[in-house]
């Protein structure tokens, strides 16, 4: 039996309510919603929050500033993926792709960050890229403890995840380096993980390595409900894309994320939409009472 197990045996022994090694806290009833409330209330309260300060070569999109084409793009993906969770029960998702540089990174945090705006919505990004994990270069905060300290056992879960400040996303960095990414991968602890998150997560969202570099996306893809595959206009090639879908098998591939458009296409398409529609309601806020 594993770790997780163990301890929810203990606390159910005990009277008390059970987590997966989270001192000090207990699991939503088994009919609460998963669209939890902000702010939250028992285990996660305890997560060690940081200010949302993004590398400024992140490209992390900002709620401040709605309006950006980028932030425009993942809230049309979160509408999609929002669209298939209706459908299936989708919580955890892995983001990946074919090669490195494409954007696998860069598209899970931002369409984490973007699903987190909705109110309620709690949200988990975790670095499950143990061979060159990025997740926590972007958000500018410790390695470790991450994931792989939890794992091994040596940190519970909730000194592992960082919450970005007055939102509803939670990260969970890659953690200390391990020598063996695959072994740790094929823990039974990593499938009970998984199960147990989305108890207290809307969404789970894991930056995986490169399909086509290593077998650890595609073991993840196993492990939860879908695969996100994201591809760079320019880079990835049609041989490359059908070489990565052979390697996902039967898992649930959700779709497919184009990276690296032309930033002229983007910026003419909003700057069109809202100088068009902005004018117009101005123009209408503006003008006098009509006649009967």
């Amino acid at each position: 039996m594993s770790r997780v197990h163990d301890a929810m045996r203990r606390a159910e022994q005990m009277g008390a309510p059970s987590s997966p090694r989270l001192e000090g806290g207990g699991a939503p009833p088994a009919d609460a919603p998963r669209r939890s409330i902000t702010p939250v209330s028992g285990l996660l309260e305890r997560v060690r929050e940081i200010p949302f300060r993004p590398a400024p070569e992140a490209l992390l999109i900002d709620q401040n500033r709605p309006q950006e084409v980028p932030s425009e793009e993942f809230r049309s993906v979160r509408t999609r993926l929002n669209h298939l969770q209706t459908l299936q029960p989708i919580h955890t998702v892995v983001v990946t792709s074919a090669s490195p540089a494409e954007g696998k990174s860069f598209s899970a945090a931002n369409l984490a960050i973007s699903e987190s705006h909705l109110a309620g919505n709690l949200t988990l990004l975790v670095d499950f890229d143990f061979r060159r994990p990025v997740v926590h270069n972007l958000f500018q905060t410790e390695r470790a403890p991450g994931a792989t300290d939890y794992l091994l056992g040596n940190a519970p879960l909730i000194e592992c995840m960082r919450r970005i400040a007055g939102t509803n996303l939670f990260l969970m960095p890659a953690g200390t380096i391990v020598k063996n990414p695959l072994e740790l991968l094929n823990l039974r602890e990593v499938k009970t993980l998984f199960e147990e998150l989305p108890k207290y997560f809307n969404w789970v969202i894991l930056d995986s390595p490169p399909l086509l570099f290593s077998a650890d996306a595609n073991l993840l893809g196993t492990l939860t409900d879908g695969t996100v595959l994201v591809v760079r206009i320019g880079a990835t090639t049609i041989d490359t894309v059908h070489r990565a879908m052979q390697s996902l098998c039967e898992n649930n591939v959700l779709g497919i994320v184009v990276n690296g458009a032309r930033a002229g296409e983007l910026y003419s398409k909003y700057t069109y939409y809202y100088s068009k529609y902005g004018h117009e309601a101005q123009a209408e806020d503006d003008a006098p009472p009509a006649e009967e």
